[in-house]
This record gives C-alpha cells, structure tokens and sequence, in this order.
C-alpha cells in the first residue's frame, strides 16, 4: 500500500515539473506585452490616414508621398499602403476593395510584363503617373513589403477572386530572390541595380527583415529564405554589438560569406544620414520587435531591448542620432518615435510605454507622409499584440 503511495506522489511531482517546465518554456517563447493603444483609437487614425494620403479612383489606388498639386508615390509607399490596408482589414476596419485597388497600381507599375518588381517612383503626369527610364529600377524595402502584403492578403481573403494574391506573390518573391538578394551574403541588396561592384554589397539596414523571411520561408517551402533570416539576423547582432546604444546606420556594407561589415560615407547613397541612425534605420525597432513579437526570437528581443534602453535614457527622442548616441537634430520626428514606442509595447518597457504610447495614439498627420505612415503602420501592429498569430 506504501508502495503504490510513493509511486502515486512520484508521478504527481513529475507531472507539477513537466508543467512547470512546459510553462516556463512558453512564458520564455511568448511576448508577454499587452498592447495600450485600442481598437477605437487605431480605426479612428487609419480612417484619417485614408482620406489623407490614399489618392487615385476606379481601379487603382497609391498612397501620395508629397504635398505638391502633382502627386508623387514610391514603391515604399504602395508597400506600406498595401499593409496597412489588409492589417486594417484583420483589425475589423480595412476592405478588400482598397487592397485590390492598390494591388492594381502595383501591377500597372511594375518594371516590366517579365519583371514583377515594382518601379521605384511615379508622379503625375496630366491624370497619369509615371516612371520614367530612370525609375523604372526598384527599392527593396518596398517590394518586400508588397510580398508581405499579398501573403497575409491571401491569408485573409483567399485567391479565388480576380486578383490570384498567392500567385502574385510567389511571382513577386521569385523575382526579389533573383534580383534582390545577394547571392553570395544572402542579404537583400538596396534594388536591382546594386550589382557593381561600388554597390554590390550595399545594405539598407532596415531591409534586415527577419521576420519576413522567415515568413517567405514557410509560406514558399523555399529554404534559401530561412538563409536570408539567418544571415540578416546574424548581421543584426554584430551590428548591434558595434556600439553601446545598439543604434546601427541607415547603410553598411556587408561583404563575403562571412558577412564582412563595412562603412558608408555621408551622401555615399541617399542623404547626409547615410552612416547615421537616420530616417531608413529608423524603421529597425519596428522590423526586428516585429520578429520578437511573431517568432519569440530571443536575439531579436535582445536587439530591440538594447535600443529601447538608450531611447529610455534620453529625456526625448529627437530625429537622427549618430552611432555613439548623440543627437544630430533637435527636433523631433513621429517617424523615429513610433517604432521605438511599439517596441516598447512588445518588450512591456513600462518607461517607454509610459512616456511615448500619447506619441503613438497621436492624431495622424494629414501633410506629411513619412511620420504619419510610419505611425499608422505603428498603431495597427501594436494593436496585433497579444492576437493569435
């Protein structure tokens, strides 16, 4: 009878350990952030952004990029503007017809009938938009986000309709693996034309989207993706690691099978920030929390938690800042706060959650597209927290 009595109270402590492991492992895997911004709040913002920036009629819709009479939009803005639509939709908010609408500007733009990435810029020519020879070459950042875009699209709506979005983005993914990607580093090039060798090795650090390619990986079966992950972030940890405040450039360059890191100059590829944490390196917080957020990536939770420790130690996050920290401008920029403030809504950093969620829930800016599309973007992915994913 003592027998069986131990072997009863044996089995009860092995199950209570086997729980506690089990929990122990998820609350280690899992984000335990819950989100400060509400729904109410996000689908009032998005239907100001709406009216504010999605221009065009009929068939096709792009997000205007400029404040001029004639309209301006990038690849970047159609990428964003795609993803804000069908996160807006998953919210309760967003339709389908907009998607579509801004899916059909994306085709009407792309490079060429055999090369489904988008054209980089367009503007208003009479009632037409246009590129022209010299901007019909492409920007990474955005095409990924149009793949992302047209996957959770076909997550969301399916393919059966006009528009086939698994087709589009397989077709979208094969070209940015073929043009894109460097295939020896495994990284994204900046576009299409970065294949000499001045440019060949050049990295938007912001395009170090791991939680994309992991996403590409799954929804392709394509293992050259999961590489694309490893690789990126690999190159977002010694990045990292180059600096106490964990603030990287808006470029490097990142050479060889080994992911040799390299410096850019000022003005070297877009602007005076080009070696600083500028308008480009901005979006890191956002790209590499997203990855904590979905795929419980500690490195990734190490990354972003070591950049919201610096932005904690500051009274105010101006716009621009360079490696060792210190501020270039002194003003401040919606575009560099709302990334770090939903950061600090996946890591639960009660300081920065305290301090910079007003910043987030602010009215959106109806004449200034970068900030106000950012934040947009911000406010729906803070309102995925603590979803089913």
């Amino acid at each position: 009878m003592k027998k069986h009595k131990y072997q009863w109270l044996l089995s009860g402590l092995i199950i209570l350990v086997a729980f506690a492991i089990g929990t122990a492992i998820y609350n280690t895997q899992s984000p335990q952030s819950t989100s400060n911004v509400s729904t109410t709040t996000i689908k009032s913002r998005y239907l100001t952004w709406k009216k504010a920036y999605l221009k065009g009629s009929g068939q096709q819709r792009y997000v205007k990029t400029n404040t001029g009479s004639r309209a301006q939009t990038l690849s970047e803005a159609q990428g964003y503007g795609m993803l804000i639509t069908v996160m807006a939709a998953k919210q309760g908010f967003g339709n389908q017809k907009s998607f579509d609408q801004l899916t059909r500007y994306y085709l009407s733009h792309r490079i060429s009938t055999n090369n489904p990435l988008m054209s980089w810029r367009q503007n208003q020519k009479n009632s037409r938009m246009i590129s022209t020879k010299a901007e019909q070459t492409s920007a990474t950042d955005g095409d990924l986000d149009i793949a992302y875009a047209l996957i959770l699209a076909d997550e969301m709506w399916g393919s059966k309709g006009n528009l086939k979005y698994n087709q589009l983005a397989d077709q979208l993914l094969s070209a940015i693996k073929e043009y894109e990607i460097n295939p020896t580093t495994n990284l994204p090039r900046v576009g299409n034309w970065a294949t000499a060798s001045k440019s060949e090795n050049l990295v938007r650090t912001s395009d170090l989207m791991t939680a994309y390619f992991r996403k590409f990986a799954s929804y392709t079966k394509d293992g050259s993706w999961t590489k694309a992950a490893q690789n990126s972030q690999k190159a977002l940890k010694e990045l990292s690691d180059q600096y106490k405040t964990g603030l990287m450039a808006d470029f490097v360059t990142i050479k060889g099978k080994q992911l040799k890191l390299g410096s850019v100059k000022a003005n070297q590829v877009a602007s005076q920030y080009d070696a600083q944490y500028g308008f480009n390196a901005c979006r890191i917080p956002w790209r590499v929390a997203y990855d904590y957020q979905l795929n419980h990536s500690q490195t990734s939770k190490g990354i972003a938690q070591k950049m919201c420790d610096f932005f904690a130690s500051k009274k105010k996050i101006t716009a621009v800042y360079t490696l060792n920290g210190k501020a270039v401008e002194n003003y401040t920029n919606i575009a560099f706060t709302a990334p770090v403030a939903y950061a600090a809504q996946v890591l639960s950093d009660q300081k920065l959650k305290h301090n910079y969620t007003k910043d987030l829930t602010a009215e959106i800016p109806t004449n200034n597209y970068y900030p106000a599309t950012i934040q947009m973007m911000m406010l729906l992915t803070s309102g995925t927290i603590g979803q089913n994913k």
